[in-house]
């Protein structure tokens, strides 16, 4: 059992944590989750005996296994393999005695390592790390090439790795899931609910957390609260957490008032100055309720693009890939305005390949690439943050892509995703990778883009960030094509799901949770002794006739476009009715409006709302057709 003490913890001047207090029970299963800044990292470090606290104690952390994530990249010559296995030190430590009794020839001296060795299941650990590897998405020789080999993102995954193969019965993982596609985020999500000790993790995937977490501990305003359930059981219990908190703070602001009054009006009366005096005790021993707000730091939108053109893009029987090898061929895909295609697939099954090539930075191998004469796209991918300039401000990296730009429109846009001040005006180099990632998601945002091409873009973002993400892209009008392992994103913003696989692009028909239950059930089963032509959802006796339902699926496409664009359409018109009809009404509710001669005035603003509501019936019957022929066709 680990219990935290009245805990305070500062860095530098701020104060992150006050009182906080929380039991967690072995086996328990817990998620950290808040705002980026909130003090989540300095609490593991605290954990991890990297921080000591400014008040409180820890208790129940002695004698503890504790297997961690860790964040620093490191460089090494070491076979990938052998640095995931040294997450074991026991076990490490064991075979470098074993070998270096052997390099000196005192086999003797060996017999009883080897017999620890098996108690400790040590002779399958090379297993076990291959397991590891492959599930988390490397390559097959990736076992014995060195560590150095491999690009920031997949050293990450082996620090993952590794730990996952020390022995622990404490876990701490910060953001886990945030290098991995998805295939790798539900192989991990599969592992951590079998795994039989204490996990504390950092992660802002709610789907992720609902799947591994029993119990959420939310830091916010420098308070740490514990609710019960999963993610989607604490969204819940906060919002009516909120709603008393207000409801309680509302009736002490009552209070106070009364309070205040009384004291004002008696204070220096003889015959109440006691009672006077009785009352701001009341008030010096009131505990103040702070008021309850859900405010979210960022609020931007999608601005409509100046242009447009249908289709935006087309790959005609394109050949896909890099010198002479071509990762997926025949390709044939279609982006209109209003398209939202997810794209799924194993990692290196060609989804960043497609990607760059939608984009132009891969040239095709054949076929033909045909963007619309007025396709402006928008492309973020995780090498965006490194383009980024250091010494360059948020505000200079927007004015550099808009010279002409108002300096108040840049600040006023920027502010939309919580850079103010002196982090919309310095230099970014202190910026956190969740800063950076929004700050370049914001350059995208600014440069009006009608087709939208977004790899992973959730990585480094909290919560708050990813649900306004989500409400932008839900009203976005142009077309979408996004890979995530952000499950919620992928629910919430596409239409369409596409399988890459086996050198191939095709419509997946079924929904995500169908994908999930799949990939899942390939891992338990031991996908990875099938045969290839198995491990994709379809059926191996589908391949025959996949060609003519595609060509289906795509003439059913093709009829239900037109129709989702139009009730996409009805709906922004509906909405631009209602906010018209509601801004009319509140200049005719004025009184001022009937002082004076005002009489045409108020004629016709009521004509107008008479016409207004006139066209929102009209709207709202057009909507109800446009759902009805959906539902046939659909």
């Amino acid at each position: 059992m680990i219990i935290l003490r009245e805990l305070s913890l500062r860095r530098g001047s701020r104060l992150l944590l006050e009182h906080a207090a929380v039991t967690i029970q072995p086996g328990q299963r817990l998620a950290l989750i808040g705002a980026n800044g909130s003090g989540k990292s300095s609490l593991f470090a605290l954990l991890l005996g990297k921080l000591a606290a400014d008040a409180g104690e820890i208790e129940g952390m002695n004698g503890l296994r504790l297997a961690h994530m860790a964040q620093e990249v490191e460089s090494t010559d070491l076979p990938a393999g052998e640095y995931v296995l040294r997450g074991d030190e026991a076990l490490a430590r064991l075979r470098d005695d074993i070998a270096r009794l052997e390099d000196a020839g005192d086999y003797a001296a060996t017999a009883p390592l080897h017999s620890a060795m098996e108690a400790m299941d040590g002779y399958s650990a090379e297993r076990r790390v291959q397991r590891l590897l492959q599930g988390l998405g490397f390559a097959g020789d990736a076992f014995d090439r060195p560590v150095s080999d491999f690009s920031g993102g997949w050293r990450i995954r082996l620090n993952l790795a590794r730990a996952l193969m020390a022995p622990s019965d404490l876990l701490l993982l910060d953001e886990p899931t945030n290098h991995l596609d998805l295939d790798a985020t539900l192989w991990l999500q599969q592992w951590l609910q079998r795994y039989p000790g204490t996990l504390l993790m950092i992660s802002h995937d709610r789907d992720f957390i609902d799947a591994t977490c029993e119990r959420i501990l939310h830091i916010e305003h420098q308070a740490l609260n514990a609710y019960k359930g999963n993610y989607s059981d604490f969204e819940r219990l906060r919002a009516e957490r909120l709603a008393n908190q207000q409801a309680t703070y509302e009736k002490q602001q009552q209070r106070i008032a009364q309070i205040d009054d009384f004291v004002r009006r008696f204070r220096y009366k003889a015959t109440k100055a006691r009672q006077a005096q009785s009352r701001l005790k009341e008030l010096e021993r009131m505990q103040k309720v702070a008021p309850a707000h859900l405010d979210s730091a960022f609020s931007f939108s999608f601005p409509a693009p100046d242009k447009s053109s249908d289709p935006l893009l087309r790959l005609d029987e394109a050949n896909l890939g890099y010198g002479d090898t071509a990762v997926l061929r025949r390709v044939e895909l279609q982006l209109r305005p209003g398209s939202r295609y997810g794209l799924l697939g194993k990692n290196g099954a060609g989804k960043s390949t497609l990607l760059k090539s939608l984009v132009g930075e891969l040239p095709l191998l054949a076929g033909s690439r045909q963007p619309g004469e007025h396709c402006r796209i928008g492309y973020f991918h995780q090498q965006t943050l490194e383009s980024l300039d250091l010494a360059a401000s948020a505000a200079l990296h927007v004015q550099r892509l808009s010279p002409e730009a108002r300096e108040q429109e840049v600040l006023d846009f920027l502010g939309g995703f919580n850079f103010r001040g002196d982090a919309a005006t310095a230099a970014i180099r202190p910026f956190s990778g969740g800063e950076k990632a929004r700050l370049a998601l914001a350059l995208v945002v600014w440069q009006k883009p009608n087709l939208l091409v977004l790899d992973e873009p959730t990585n480094h973002l909290d919560l708050d960030m990813r649900n306004a993400m989500e409400m932008a892209l839900q009203d976005y009008p142009g077309a979408l094509i996004l890979v995530s392992h952000d499950r919620h994103m992928l629910r919430n913003t596409c239409d369409e799901l596409l399988l890459v696989h086996d050198g191939v692009v095709e419509e997946y028909r079924d929904d995500l949770r169908a994908y999930e239950r799949w990939v899942l059930s390939s891992y338990g089963a031991g996908a990875g002794d099938t045969d290839a032509g198995e491990r994709t959802p379809a059926a191996a006796d589908e391949r025959g006739n996949r060609r003519s339902q595609r060509q289906q699926a795509a003439a059913a496409r093709e009829q239900l476009r037109p129709i989702k664009q139009a009730i996409k359409r009805i709906e922004r018109d509906m909405g631009a009715a209602e906010a018209a009809i509601a801004a009319l009404r509140e200049e005719l509710a004025d009184p001022a409006l009937y002082d004076g001669d005002n009489k045409q005035r108020v004629t016709e603003l009521t004509q107008r709302e008479g016409a207004l509501q006139q066209q929102l019936e009209t709207l709202e019957a057009e909507w109800l057709a446009q759902q009805e022929a959906l539902e046939e066709l659909g």
